[in-house]
């Protein structure tokens, strides 16, 4: 091996239409001993062009060792071992993107306090910021809804708004791409993402591949065009933009093969449900998957980036596709330069990377295939992605959701009257299930006529055409535009109760939906623009009209919300709305006509035209010939270069903003959006050496499937809880309260949302929300307060007391979104541990981020198996000799005085990750070595 830079020989060069570029060519590891480089899965050896490009024998970051550990992968012989990932960029949202930019912000004032040059605090991985989360539906229906929106949107996020702004000016490497121009995901794929880097260094040219790091778990989408990339934690992505390498296990990697090809009538989005069931059953939570096969060839690049979109769900790190003659096709399409195409084509044929079927199939760890001519029409819900539910099992699926409810309303002794509804859901007081279930005869539509439909359960309340995972692909807007246009020539429309919308993720699909004549029938259905952003999918579906609100509360309905988005977890899309289910742009349509979820749409007719005939889905679906000769004839490379050309520069509204000045913010102590996170005040430069915990008790116990949206909602603010009455004391209206991930920037909200979700199940309290037993009532509370009370009021009262807390919870804790607060929040609150029985990859990387020590329950143990109730005293011990992936030893104590010990096992799962906790925090560790290291 050699010194320096290059240790193993392998840098080589190509010629491209801007000159000659130096690669590192990963053929000639054959040369050395490393065999079949070639078959190695295309995910992997990605990776290890990264790791050859930045081995360096004299500063150590990447290792020989660590490229020989990749070099030589072996899916029946993974090693234990992290390695470093340094990727080309780094890519956030608003919602995660504004407390990064805090945390930035902070760490510049604490470099100050502690003596060293805060404007050293700089990205050095070039960052973009898209902002797309913040816009809601608060105007619909109308022609004006966009225009409404977008300045409702300025109005309430000025302040935010104002902050990115100084960001963007007073930070080296980081650009902002403002609202109003799409998706962080759609800006990424037809944009961002170049495939192949060209970049010079020392007047030297280099050719690499694209990768890169997002705040968004949804990142992924990405790897639909090839580029590896994944969401990782605000915490972590902070960590990568100032130079950190991210540190991750050498992964395991799922092959799935896909042969055959859809059938008519079935879209992509019925073909993601279907795979994301498959790979949840196989388990794949912390693997790459990479889908392969001759059924790549009849998937457009656009179906692909919707397989991507959906790893999270699926619960994979990623999902990605090698790049192909589509990929290429693909970039061609959305106005990407003949010298970047040049460059792509020949760095992926030197580097053996373009995917052909008649190469020898990769290696894999595991594998799995799909024939996709076997799948069906589906959706997914009511409350989890993974659930997949074929159309004509909607009803069953529904009568079943009733059910559940009436047994939980019977579990928590509410009595219901004979005549109520859940007692006829139920099958019980006599009515047959059937009683209930709206049918679509003539009775109803002259019901329709006199405008006297009601709400009632199943009703579809919410019908939204949303980012992002169906708004990247132009044949299911398109096919939803031709069924538009198909139910209004019918003379159909959209019951009376439904809000409509349609937020696109690129502004280009307006461009293509006018060119087709589309947009009018779109319109003429309710589905008028509302935005150019995620919308309802992140929880911004906006309220309810006032009547329907009072009627869904009053008579305790469950009424549902059908969208075109990938999250449809609890609470999630609107506080009122209990069944929420994910479905294709054109399903969406199909609903919103029916009016209700209760209702077979392969048997039973849609609606009735106004001379009363029967309209059945079949009569209004396009044909798959149809959609592809719209799409010939509309969409444009132009279009892409007329909406991408001015994609930073943002609207008059964008332009006006005050903007801050100067190397570092001016911090606003009566800001209710932006304040100074504490992590880096009164600052220690030698790290406390974390010892055992010991009398901690039990701030929550919870079940399986606890996702970052029940640790830290997004969604609206409820007035009567902690954070709504923190915003109060400052003078806010309610009106003005925005969202949770409206108001990330400040942890004084944020921490007092923290397991605020109102469909959180603690096992402590026999109610939903953030509610808790407070444990030490008789000792240290006035007799006056409640033993239950909110989360974050029973964390403050044993903080005061100097108690620990941990939380205990079930399998697949902290499912969804990248969401940082999950782990600040947790932190703030006073928990030092969570013990789980597994845990989603993200938040586990955000806790340890956060100084906040992750553990496991051993194999087929859990808090039953233990007895163990939430009431006990618990001391965690062994913590300062601990390794990662070793053992602990957890110490309860029961309310009689009884005493068990068990193992745990320690999900710090390297020794960097050991050196993050110790330190507090990654970013706490960053600060240390730079002002020490200075």
């Amino acid at each position: 091996m050699r010194e320096g830079p290059d240790p193993f020989g392998v840098r080589d060069s190509i010629e491209t239409a801007s000159g000659e570029a130096t690669i590192y060519r990963l053929n000639k590891l054959e040369e050395q001993d490393f065999e079949e480089i070639s078959l190695l899965p295309y995910s992997i050896r990605i990776l290890l062009e990264s790791l050859l490009r930045h081995a360096d024998t004299d500063r150590h970051v990447i290792t020989i060792e660590d490229v020989e550990a990749l070099a030589r992968w072996d899916p029946e012989n993974i090693p234990r071992r992290d390695i470093p990932f340094i990727p080309s960029r780094v890519v956030l949202q608003d919602f995660t993107g504004v407390p990064a930019v805090v945390d930035l912000a902070a760490l510049r004032s604490a470099t100050q306090r502690l003596g060293g040059n805060p404007g050293e605090i700089n990205p050095v991985i070039p960052a973009d910021l898209v902002i797309d989360h913040s816009v809601q539906v608060d105007y619909y229906g109308t022609a004006y809804s966009l225009k409404e929106n977008e300045e409702k949107e300025f109005e309430r996020n000025r302040e935010r708004y104002s902050v990115l702004r100084w960001a963007q000016e007073a930070f080296d490497n980081f650009r902002v791409v403002p609202p109003g121009r799409g998706i962080i995901h759609q800006v990424n794929l037809e944009y961002l993402a170049p495939l192949v880097h060209l970049k010079e260094k020392e007047g030297e040219l280099f050719a690499f591949p694209d990768t890169l790091v997002g705040t968004d778990s949804h990142t992924t989408m990405i790897n639909g065009i090839g580029v590896l990339g994944w969401g990782v934690g605000g915490i972590e992505a902070e960590a990568v933009m100032l130079g950190q390498p991210y540190y991750m296990q050498v992964p395991e990697v799922v092959g799935f093969k896909l042969y055959g090809k859809l059938e008519p009538g079935v879209t992509a989005t019925d073909l993601v449900l279907t795979i994301t069931r498959m790979l949840r059953e196989h388990g794949v939570v912390g693997k790459f998957v990479e889908f392969y096969g001759p059924g790549l060839s009849s998937l457009s690049l656009p179906d692909r980036a919707t397989l991507s979109n959906m790893a999270p769900e699926y619960g994979a790190t990623l999902g990605i596709f090698p790049p192909d003659a589509e990929t290429l096709d693909y970039l061609r399409r959305t106005g990407r330069s003949e010298e970047q195409l040049d460059l792509v084509q020949k760095y992926l044929e030197a580097q053996d990377l373009l995917y052909s079927i008649h190469k020898p199939e990769p290696v894999f760890s595991s594998n799995l295939e799909l024939d996709m001519s076997t799948v069906k029409p589906c959706i997914a819900g009511p409350k989890r992605p993974q659930d997949r539910i074929f159309l004509g099992e909607m009803p069953d699926n529904f009568h079943e959701t009733m059910r559940k409810a009436f047994a939980r309303k019977k579990e928590a002794g509410i009595e219901l009257s004979r005549d109520s509804a859940y007692q006829r859901w139920s099958g019980e007081g006599g009515d047959r299930l059937e009683g209930e279930k709206v049918r679509h005869d003539r009775a109803d539509y002259e019901r329709y006529a006199k405008k006297e439909l009601k709400v009632t359960h199943g009703s579809v309340v919410i019908a939204a055409i949303t980012s992002c995972t169906n708004t990247s692909n132009p044949s299911v807007l398109i096919g939803a535009g031709l069924l538009a246009k198909k139910a209004v020539e019918r003379g159909l429309n959209v019951k009376p109760y439904v809000k409509t919308s349609l937020s696109p993720g690129s502004r280009v699909v307006t461009e293509y939906l006018g060119a087709a004549g589309l947009l009018p029938y779109l319109e003429a259905l309710g589905f008028h623009q509302v935005g150019y952003g995620c919308t309802t999918c992140i929880g911004n579906s906006g309220p309810l009209p006032e009547y329907i609100a009072k009627e869904v509360e009053e008579k305790d309905l469950t009424v549902a919300a059908v969208l075109s988005g990938n999250r449809n977890f609890e609470g999630r899309i609107n506080p009122l709305i209990k069944a929420n289910y994910l479905a294709s742009p054109p399903l969406v349509l199909a609903y919103a006509i029916a009016g209700t979820v209760n209702i077979d749409l392969e048997t039973e007719p849609l609606a009735y035209d106004p001379n009363g005939q029967p309209v059945y889905l079949k009569d209004i679906w396009p044909g798959e010939e149809e959609i592809r000769e719209v799409i010939k004839h509309t969409i444009k490379p132009s279009m892409f270069e007329k909406e991408y050309s001015g994609v930073m520069e943002g609207t008059e509204l964008w332009k006006e903003l005050e903007v801050p000045e100067g190397t570092l913010y001016v911090w606003n102590e009566k800001s209710t959006y932006i304040q100074e996170p504490p992590y880096f005040v009164d600052f220690p430069l030698t790290p406390q050496v974390p010892g055992d915990i010991r009398d901690a008790r039990v701030l929550g116990l919870f079940g399986d499937s606890i996702t970052t949206d029940h640790i830290s909602p997004a969604g609206a603010i409820p007035e009567e809880g902690p954070a709504g009455k923190y915003l109060l004391s400052w003078g806010v209206d309610p009106a003005d309260f925005n969202s949770y991930g409206s108001r990330r920037g400040n942890h004084e909200v944020m921490m007092r949302g923290t397991f605020g979700n109102i469909r959180l199940r603690n096992r402590l309290v026999d109610r939903e929300g953030g509610w808790t037993d407070y444990h030490l009532h008789e000792e240290t509370v006035p007799p006056e307060l409640p033993e239950e009370m909110a989360i974050y009021d029973a964390a403050m009262l044993y903080a005061e007391n100097r108690i620990p807390l941990i939380v205990i919870a079930g399998r697949e804790y902290g499912t969804g979104s990248s969401r940082d607060w999950a782990a600040k929040g947790t932190f703030l609150l006073g928990v030092k541990a969570v013990l789980a029985e597994s845990y989603e990859r993200i938040h586990r990387s955000n806790l340890v981020g956060m100084g906040v020590l992750p553990l496991q329950f051993k194999e087929g143990e859990n808090a039953d198996s233990f007895g163990l109730t939430g009431r006990e005293t618990y001391d965690i011990l062994g913590i300062g000799n601990m390794e990662p992936r070793g053992e602990l030893t957890v110490r309860v104590r029961d309310e009689r005085g009884g005493e068990t010990d068990f193992k745990v096992i320690v999900r710090l799962d390297s020794i960097v990750e050991l050196e993050y906790y110790r330190n507090g925090g990654i970013l706490h560790k960053f600060l240390r070595d730079m002002v020490i290291k200075k």
